[in-house]
């Protein structure tokens, strides 16, 4: 893509971040890019992601207004200019080589502390020597970072650090040559560990945000290189990126579907496990519809490509979840908040922690030092900036595992929230296919009922005349051919079937004929009616003869699923154009209680603001392009994925498979991500509300202890890793489909 092309978003990956305040500075940097609108950096996947207003945005200008700000430039999504995986080993090799060297060495240069308390010049002078260099090594990246914050005018962590290292050093520099200072002061060691401890902090950190794209790493695992295709009647294989639409591409056992399409060849079991979350393979043959990524496990499969690339399905989710995981939820804001305020705060009680033990207690210069180090270095907003974005990431892309998009981290902030559920009817409860469901009969057999109705409505396009039709297929009836077919409005149907008159139709139809129906056919048409289904007569040379009920049936996992919804406390409703009576019917047999019938597209969603205003928090569930508006409208839209591209484009989570129980494993889960989001937020509040103050000397006056910097070092590397090991946790969630929500 060109830098000019005109484009609504753009995807760049960064390196280099570490805290909330490497995010603020990036996002600053990138507002201020021509053609930008807005800017959301995501510190857990090291991505921004940019809504772009016009054509004047250029990626040069962008990857300039990142390195400007002291940050790494890695590629634009899809066009990475650095290979992320192998920069991260160099990284981390990188970063393990400088803990190694750290470790040693401040090891060596406590040994003379051990020794005396007083050093002689030329062990103070050894010590200098061996510090110094290995201070240098280790400590280069964070004054290298802190410098290139300054330069921007962002106070961040790198800024705390290097003032918290430097003063170390500086004073055991001074204490040295006993400048100012004495032998006292010769904190080597410390600061040798402070830098060890923020690198290893990094290291680990580092490692762990790594592993919170699992998800996305494997989706895209699942994306074969090449496919097998042919043209002009030879057999190649290609780059996957070179398979066009109509190609006929040939899957061999074991290998991954390339394309979305249809199989116009051969049969075999395919695992969608992977994609839609269904573990049993699923049988296909000619005919059938296939995704990519999918895996071909017996049988030869010839497809013809309908979609490819960036169209397929598997490319579609792929993107979604990574947009999703970049996306802010609203509880967000209050981490950004005390970001905002924290390193101001930190710097001000550092040196007020100072300030008040050596002027006004009365302390040594040793001891308020000491404090005023401990603070800098202890005192972390990086498992603040991460507590938020790798719950959401790993959640999300957990989500994608078990068939369950989330498109949007403010799905998953309101989702536990809610407290109605609204499902459409047609295709959402229902299969959305009518089905022969009853057949009642006077003297003929039934399946001469069925034979003669499916003659007839072979040659009819009415889903009812279609749905007898299957059935007999169904049964393997033997359908015979029918001639003088006439349709009559609306009102049925006639035709000649082995020389003898074929009448299928309502009521009023049969007495426009003159046809008698019996008050037995009269009495089951009408039990059918009260059951929600829709009754048709048969009548052959002119008599009645039997009555055919079809119905919209509910999908098997209707009832279970509404059930756990209820149970978990939730009111549900549904919403449909049907009839009061049919729509009745059909709630009964699901089990629900709230019923809204006769309502028209256009008001589905007026329907839905209706309950808003009354204070419930709604969440509606439909699959067609009527529910578009209403998936919109309401708190939060769960679209099933079998449903149309509106659809699934206007709901905030989509099922991918078809599987009403999914409505309840997507609240558990948006359950858990909010509830590790809170522990997050809570760890990291309290790691710095109770060290802080310790680290600036509170528990000294009672009981005279005192904190030592590198061990607030080594805190503070732990703070961030426990945050992320938390969100790592989600890995492991499995919703419990068969139970209720808890």
């Amino acid at each position: 893509m060109k830098p000019n092309d005109n484009i609504n978003q753009a995807i760049i990956k960064i390196g280099g971040m570490h805290c909330a305040m490497c995010v603020k500075t990036v996002e600053n940097a990138l507002r201020k890019v021509p053609g930008v609108s807005t800017v959301n950096v995501n510190l857990a996947s090291e991505k921004a992601y940019l809504a772009l207003n016009d054509e004047q945005f250029s990626i040069n200008a962008a990857r300039q207004a990142i390195e400007s700000a002291g940050y790494q430039y890695l590629g634009r999504e899809g066009e990475t200019a650095v290979d992320q995986n192998e920069a991260l080993q160099r990284e981390l090799r990188l970063k393990m080589r400088r803990i190694i060297i750290g470790f040693v060495a401040g090891i060596i240069l406590m040994i003379p502390m051990f020794v005396t308390i007083h050093l002689p010049f030329a062990i103070a002078y050894l010590m200098l020597i061996l510090a110094t260099p290995v201070f240098i090594y280790l400590s280069y990246p964070i004054f290298r970072a802190a410098g290139q914050a300054l330069r921007n005018r962002s106070l961040n962590m790198d800024v705390m650090y290097a003032m918290g290292v430097g003063v170390a050093f500086l004073a055991s520099l001074l204490g040295t040559f006993e400048i100012i200072l004495t032998r006292d002061f010769m904190f080597f060691e410390t600061a040798i560990f402070l830098a060890t401890f923020l690198t290893l902090g990094r290291y680990l950190e580092a490692r762990a945000k790594g592993k919170t794209s699992t998800a996305i790493k494997r989706l895209i695992g699942l994306q074969p290189k090449t496919a097998v295709v042919i043209r002009n009647g030879i057999e190649s294989e290609i780059p996957l990126d070179a398979v066009a639409v109509d190609d006929i591409v040939i899957v061999k056992p074991g290998g991954r579907l390339p394309v979305d399409g249809i199989v116009i060849d051969g049969e075999s079991f395919v695992d969608e496990s992977m994609l839609t979350g269904e573990s049993l393979p699923v049988f296909k043959q000619t005919g059938a519809k296939v995704n990519g990524g999918t895996l071909n496990q017996n049988g030869v499969l010839h497809i013809r490509a309908q979609r490819v690339g960036r169209e397929t399905l598997l490319a579609q989710i792929i993107r979604l979840v990574d947009q999703a995981q970049g996306s802010r939820p609203p509880v967000q804001r209050l981490a950004d908040t005390v970001v905002s305020y924290f390193i101001p705060v930190i710097l001000t009680i550092a040196i007020l922690a100072f300030i008040v033990w050596y002027f006004i207690a009365g302390q040594t210069l040793l001891f308020s030092l000491t404090t005023l180090i401990s603070v800098l270095v202890i005192a972390c907003p990086c498992a603040l900036g991460l507590a938020t974005p790798t719950a959401v990431t790993v959640g999300i892309g957990r989500g994608a595992e078990l068939g369950l998009l989330i498109k949007n981290g403010t799905a998953l902030e309101v989702a536990p929230r809610i407290t109605s559920v609204v499902f459409d009817k047609t295709g959402t409860l229902t299969t959305g296919k009518p089905v022969v469901t009853d057949v009642f009969t006077n003297e003929i057999s039934e399946e001469n009922i069925i034979r003669y109705a499916a003659a007839v409505e072979n040659n009819s396009e009415h889903p009812l005349g279609n749905a007898i039709v299957n059935f007999a297929k169904k049964q393997k009836i033997d359908i015979p051919s029918a001639e003088n077919f006439t349709a009559f409005g609306g009102r049925g149907v006639s035709a000649l079937v082995e020389n003898r008159e074929i009448l299928i139709g309502t009521a009023v139809f049969f007495q426009e004929r003159e046809i008698t129906i019996s008050p037995e056919n009269l009495s089951v048409a009408q039990k059918y009616a009260d059951s929600g289904k829709s009754a048709v007569f048969v009548a052959i040379d002119g008599a009645a003869a039997g009555t055919i009920a079809i119905a919209d049936t509910l999908k098997d996992s209707a009832v279970p699923a509404i059930g756990k919804l209820k149970k978990a406390g939730l009111n549900v409703a549904m919403i449909t154009g049907d009839n009061l009576h049919t729509a009745q019917a059909i709630a009964k047999q699901a089990a629900i209680d709230t019923v809204l019938a006769e309502v028209l597209p256009a008001d589905k969603a007026d329907a839905i603001h209706q309950l808003q205003k009354k204070g419930e928090v709604v969440a509606f569930i439909g699959d067609g392009i009527n529910d578009a508006v209403a998936l919109a409208q309401a708190d939060v839209g769960i679209a099933i994925g079998s449903g149309t591209d509106v659809a699934v484009e206007s709901g905030d989570i989509v099922l991918i498979r078809n599987d009403l129980n999914d409505v309840s494993a997507a609240l558990q889960l948006s359950r858990k991500v909010m509830s590790r989001i809170k522990q997050n937020l809570f760890w990291a509040f309290a790691y710095n509300t109770a060290l802080v103050p310790v680290a600036a000397g509170a528990l000294y006056p009672l009981f005279g202890i005192t904190f030592r910097p590198e061990l607030g070092g080594l805190a503070m590397a732990l703070s961030s890793v426990t945050v992320i090991t938390l969100s790592l946790g989600l890995r492991r969630f499995v919703p419990k489909r068969l139970s209720p929500l808890v």
